[in-house]
């Protein structure tokens, strides 16, 4: 995921509509989220306080700073037979893939 904006979204006379942001928040997980929490950033700095672009960025802003540190909710509770898949929560401690051994 990098943090380079499509050629259209950067000529001075493209207006930022609440489209604009949705599209990014499309691909939003917590692997790619503070990317896309800055390129929204950089979208909406431009737009006056109240506008409706900047207004669905902040919100989706806020949204992508919760789930990259502290995950998302994955599976749905209640299902016959399945048990939801887990979610990382801020209490449960870090996890990290182990290197390959070398040899």
């Amino acid at each position: 995921m990098a943090e380079a904006e499509q050629p259209a979204r950067l000529r001075p006379e493209h207006r930022v509509t609440v489209d604009d942001v949705r599209q990014l928040m499309g691909a939003s997980t917590p692997h790619f989220a503070l990317q896309l929490r800055n390129r929204i950033r950089k979208l909406i700095a431009p737009l006056p306080p109240g506008d409706p672009a900047r207004v669905e960025g902040e919100r989706e802003i806020a949204r992508l700073e919760r789930i990259a540190f502290a995950g998302e909710v994955r599976g749905t509770p209640g299902q016959d037979g399945e048990r939801p898949l887990p979610s990382l929560g801020e209490d449960e401690p870090t996890r990290y893939a182990r290197p390959p051994a070398r040899g």
